[in-house]
């Protein structure tokens, strides 16, 4: 994806917040403990946090979390849903705290629309010595037949990289930090899956699959028959067809030290 159209798939949220704060699925509790395991505290930057799923959960785990988030419509869902959370404007790029402020850094669906020129040495900068970088993920279990089949209808658009196991593990297996160079250095990566789900319907997960950047960015009529046949194989299939079913997803995690 050139810089341009990812920049344009990086802004296309705002306008589809609120069914990004309905539609989006939390994160897995035993993968939010994971990324944070190494951290030297409790303090935690949730960057790029959306509407605040990465968020809440990781209040809900005790931690002393602050939200920041460039997109101005995606920051007042955060705080409206949100309002006893510290939540700022701001971006990867030009964050706006102290340096070592928090222990950790975490980004839940966000890492890769980070410059990470830019962000790597601002991430470093706010990090604590010994703090953690960590990316989560939330991706479809395409193991399961009936999901493998929606991830060929869907088509990249949809359910793209990174939105499989597999493909995730691929997709981010680079995209930590440097080793060397800049104003800190950071450990090697670690990956890690865990098991999570999401309770849905077809119609739920037509309009999860709505708030996808490549879906948002289509013109009207395609993505409207991109959802019609979503719909319809979701309608045809005996796991999904009839009221709510457990939509299977995996909880990736990328992880790496500041040394």
């Amino acid at each position: 994806m050139d810089s341009e159209t990812k920049a344009t798939h990086a802004s296309s949220f705002g306008a589809a917040a609120t069914a990004y704060a309905e539609h989006r699925p939390d994160y897995a509790h035993a993968a939010v403990r994971w990324a944070l395991e190494p951290a030297p505290g409790a303090r935690v930057l949730d960057l790029g946090a959306g509407t605040g799923k990465l968020t809440a959960t990781l209040s809900r785990l005790g931690a002393d979390v602050v939200a920041v988030e460039p997109d101005p419509a995606m920051l007042a869902e955060l705080r409206r849903a949100l309002p006893g959370v510290r939540a700022l404007p701001g971006s990867a790029e030009a964050i706006p705290l102290p340096d070592g402020s928090v222990d950790a850094v975490v980004a839940g669906n966000a890492m890769h629309w980070f410059d990470m020129a830019v962000a790597g040495p601002e991430i470093a900068r706010v990090l604590a010595p010994g703090g953690v970088l960590a990316g989560l993920w939330n991706t479809m279990d395409d193991a399961v037949d009936w999901v493998a089949g929606l991830a060929r209808v869907s088509g990249s658009a949809a359910i793209g990289p990174r939105d499989t196991p597999g493909s995730w593990r691929a997709g981010t297996a680079a995209m930590h930090l440097p080793a060397g160079g800049g104003p800190a250095c950071f450990g090697s990566p670690e990956q890690e899956l865990f098991p999570h789900g999401q309770t849905r319907t077809a119609a739920s997960l037509v309009a999860t699959l709505g708030t996808r950047a490549g879906v948002l960015v289509m013109p009207d009529e395609e993505r409207r028959a991109l959802l019609d046949r979503v719909h319809a194989f979701l309608t045809s299939r005996p796991e999904t067809a009839h009221g709510e079913f457990t939509l299977p997803l995996l909880t990736g995690v990328l992880r790496v030290r500041k040394v």
